[in-house]
């Protein structure tokens, strides 16, 4: 038996938790929030997208946390990968704020990707791919990017390999972390990091933004 699907959030409820984060929508914007929300828990009883099953919750933790990035980066146009998507986060609603993103969607479960992709056509997202496979395999579909991000991917030292090779050339790297995996990140050798961004409502998450390191070239006479 299905649980049933809560009443949509009021545009003024979504848009007051935006304004928290210094996101600010358009109407058409903010239905796609609520058509999205919607979507998740029709399909969060079928394959497990998130663990967190109040709209108001999924509001602040899985929209407003992930569009907060387009402002605190920011992000406004460009190329732009989403690495082990998911439920779509933070790929999808940064592509709702940001219209002219050219967003890829990197999934390796097919039936998380098959939900991705109807998100996509659901929302009328141009200029969204989902690709199903693992991001070690992806190179040429994606490259050159000028972002990539990921939300609690772990693989923090492959992931950063992968992000910084020449096959991927990404430009700025963006992830959401816990700040106990604050020093692990830091430590990896290759990227320069930004000062950590506190995200708003929150005592432990952190925005953590880097550049590939440019190798110092000798300089011979």
């Amino acid at each position: 038996m299905s649980t049933p699907v809560p009443a949509p959030l009021t545009d003024e409820a979504i848009l007051s938790a935006l304004a928290e984060f210094k996101v600010t929508a358009t109407y058409k914007q903010v239905q796609q929030i609520q058509q999205y929300i919607t979507i998740l828990l029709k399909w969060n009883d079928k394959i497990n997208l998130t663990a967190i099953r109040d709209p108001r919750e999924i509001l602040y933790r899985h929209f407003c946390e992930s569009m907060y990035a387009t402002v605190a980066v920011p992000v406004e146009n460009g190329r732009l990968a989403d690495v082990g998507s998911g439920g779509g986060f933070p790929g999808i609603p940064m592509k709702i704020l940001r219209p002219d993103l050219q967003v890829f969607l990197i999934e390796s479960n097919i039936k998380k990707a098959t939900f991705l992709a109807e998100v996509a056509r659901d929302l009328e997202l141009a200029d969204l791919r989902v690709l199903v496979n693992r991001f070690e395999d992806v190179a040429e579909d994606v490259a050159p990017l000028d972002f990539v991000c990921s939300r609690a991917l772990g693989e923090f030292g492959s992931f950063l390999n992968w992000a910084g090779s020449e096959a991927i050339a990404a430009k700025t790297v963006i992830l959401w972390i816990g700040g106990r995996d604050l020093d692990e990140v830091m430590k990896i050798e290759g990227w320069s990091w930004r000062e950590p961004i506190p995200v708003p409502q929150s005592l432990r998450r952190l925005l953590l933004v880097g550049t590939k390191k440019v190798p110092d070239v000798g300089v011979t006479t």
